[in-house]
């Protein structure tokens, strides 16, 4: 379905890790609202998981052991919250997200939204307590202090500049962002949509202002400004739209 990471690119992302030396590889998913495996099935996961020959882990279906207990020391969270313990065990996280906005009071879900589902949705209190709090963006930015994704790739072939994360308004923006800085990738993002056109929350002010980028740099968790980011294109076309989005970025 739209809104996930096509497949495509999945499959390129696994066979460069492969060719890159990964001798064991784990898909370790869950979605939201729609049920994971509802939607791993309707994309076909399993049967391309067997094709690339990696492993496939549901994080829906955990049960208690699954989980580790987080409690970030400067948090708007009550009480911390739960995190996949696979990624904390994992000896290095490649995070797939793709490029649309959030109707549900995220903004923008991107890298650093991608990671609340790393948290548990059902049998814990956590996303009532998300959704429910005018703290959510710098919440979602804290969920990001428990682990450290050694690369990003969004999957921005296809994009919603309106709507999402599930349904909304579709563009064609045809680019894949690649780094290793959650916080530049969001910021990148952010001006892509801006590039094409995208909603009111999303569009105002400046690009480090934007409540889930502005905590994630005030916790270090990267960049701290759009001049510390660089765009490495791949060719003339990609070099004229990365020239599009630099100006959008340093605006601010």
């Amino acid at each position: 379905p739209l809104g996930s990471t096509h497949n495509d690119t999945l499959r390129s992302l696994v066979l460069s890790l492969q060719e890159m030396g990964a001798s064991s590889i784990t898909l370790a998913e869950r979605s939201g609202p729609p049920n994971t495996r509802d939607v791993m099935e309707s994309k076909g996961i399993f049967p391309l998981a067997k094709e690339l020959g990696i492993e496939v882990v549901n994080l829906q279906e955990l049960g208690p052991e699954g989980w580790v207990h987080v409690k970030p020391g400067d948090s708007h969270w009550q009480n911390g919250f739960h995190f996949a313990r696979i990624y904390l065990e994992a000896e290095a996280i490649v995070q797939t997200c793709c490029l649309k906005t959030h109707g549900y009071g995220g903004h923008f879900t991107l890298s650093l939204k991608n990671t609340v589902g790393m948290v548990p949705r059902t049998g814990y209190p956590y996303m009532g307590e998300l959704h429910s709090s005018r703290y959510q963006r710098q919440m979602i930015a804290e969920m990001n202090t428990a682990y450290n994704p050694g690369l990003v790739v969004l999957d921005g072939v296809e994009a919603f500049v309106d709507g999402g994360p599930d349904k909304g308004k579709r563009v064609n923006a045809e680019v894949i962002l690649a780094g290793t800085d959650r916080v530049a990738i969001d910021a990148v993002g952010v001006a892509i949509l801006r590039l094409f056109g995208t909603t009111p929350e999303v569009s105002k002010g400046l690009i480090f202002g934007q409540e889930q980028i502005a905590r994630a740099a005030e916790l270090g968790l990267g960049v701290s400004s759009p001049e510390q980011i660089q765009l490495v294109a791949d060719g003339p076309e990609s070099e004229e739209f990365a020239g599009k989005v630099r100006e959008i970025l340093l605006k601010g």
